[in-house]
């Protein structure tokens, strides 16, 4: 039996120059029912906020029903990255700007081919130039694509990440990049065959965001306005619903008069009545933009900080609080290797971990489930490595603030 993904480990060896190089994309998809794709729709919110001064921030969580082995990754400028989609010719490129990232495997380890560099795919990120990218779970995303000429070089989806972060400082830079430069979803091996089930977003230190979607297998890219992204539907659908929220205001009107009674509040909070209750994609959106608008503007980079913290605190979710059981339809994201225990009879989304990115100073913090506190990592501090680093989430105890230094000192990748 091969390890699970529990089991993997990075083999420096086994990377972009090492002797074993196993694909992540389109492997062949074992003979069966076709994949799951029902009920898909894993819990992710991110959102931009301003400081008093106007500087930029972003954070984000990221919800599913299991735990997986999340790495930090440091790629330093001049890393080298071959995308492939087969049919055409490799993308190959190397990184401009150094990135501090939070990754996932993309295949199941084998003994004859331990999890290398190139097989960890980004999550999250944050380059040296201010510009963020985060992957966000939409389902909808795989269908007929535009054909590409077998001539040309295409770029998978799987390595959008690392071209975003690795080539670009700013949104502008990304959406004209995009004219350019097909994109591809491939069949994920790891989640079953189903095509990147994903959207994307990148926000850069003008505070300036843009939302990279594949709505049945149609590309699509959008300025977005309003900083704030969660799952299904699609980006335009969110903007629209959100029209239906115009009377919403942070002002609480306390006391009313119907006849000759005088309703009067006994405490405050009367403002947020009108905000969605449920934790759906849809009802998070529209408490996001709400929270990104409305919450007190920071004096201080620093406190900057602690209130974008405070408002993904609202988008926190502990294990129970919805639930899901297969016998009755519930389904979500199948990780080969990381089977839900037969102890469990039935599936609870919780906030894997929440990333903050200080958009100006170059700061990345992250917490995971097990902790309240925030790690940081500074990527000006990250200038002089020359090789990838790479740090388990799991390692992050949450009680060191700082984790650069241990991040530096971590086995070169």
């Amino acid at each position: 039996m091969p390890p699970n993904l529990e089991q993997s480990r990075l083999d420096g060896g086994a990377g972009a120059n090492g002797p074993v190089q196993q694909d992540c994309r389109a492997q062949p998809v074992p003979e069966g029912p076709e994949p799951n794709r029902r009920g898909q729709d894993e819990m992710c919110t991110s959102l931009s906020y301003r400081d008093a001064q106007g500087k930029a921030y972003f954070g984000r969580t990221l919800e599913l029903t299991i735990d997986l082995p999340y790495q930090i990754v440091y790629f330093p400028v001049g890393f080298p990255t071959r995308s492939e989609v087969e049919g055409h010719p490799a993308a190959e490129f190397r990184a401009r700007h150094a990135m501090l990232t939070v990754t996932m495997p993309c295949r199941v380890p084998t003994p004859e081919a331990p999890i290398g560099i190139d097989d960890l795919k980004v999550l999250e990120g944050l380059n040296d130039q201010g510009l963020s990218f985060s992957l966000l779970s939409y389902p909808t995303a795989a269908g007929k694509q535009r054909s590409v000429a077998m001539t040309q070089a295409v770029l998978s989806a799987s390595d959008l990440g690392t071209w975003c972060l690795g080539q670009f400082a700013t949104v502008a830079q990304v959406k004209a990049a995009l004219d350019a430069q097909p994109i591809v979803l491939v069949p994920l091996a790891i989640l079953g065959g189903i095509e990147s089930p994903f959207h994307y977003v990148v926000h850069d230190a003008t505070g300036a965001a843009l939302v990279i979607e594949f709505d049945h297998g149609e590309m699509s890219v959008h300025d977005n306005p309003v900083g704030v992204m969660t799952n299904g539907p699609n980006f335009a659908w969110h903007l629209t619903n959100l029209d239906n929220y115009t009377f919403l205001s942070n002002v609480d009107r306390s006391s009313a008069s119907f006849g000759g009674y005088k309703a009067v509040q006994p405490d405050s909070g009367i403002a947020t009545a009108g905000l969605p209750a449920s934790n759906t994609s849809v009802g998070r959106f529209v408490r996001a933009a709400y929270y990104a608008q409305f919450t007190e503007k920071a004096a201080t980079p620093d406190l900057a900080m602690r209130t974008l913290a405070h408002i993904l605190n609202n988008f926190d979710r502990p294990r129970g609080v919805s639930i899901d059981y297969p016998a009755q339809g519930g389904s979500h994201m199948e990780v080969a290797g990381l089977d839900q225990p037969a102890s469990e009879p039935y599936a609870t989304e919780f906030t894997s971990w929440t990333s903050l990115s200080d958009l100006d100073r170059k700061l990345f913090f992250v917490r995971d489930y097990k902790s309240l506190n925030f790690t940081r990592f500074d990527l000006a501090a990250l200038v002089d490595v020359a090789e990838p680093k790479v740090l388990p989430v799991d390692r992050l105890d949450g009680e060191a603030s700082d984790a650069t230094a241990a991040l530096i000192g971590a086995k070169a990748a």
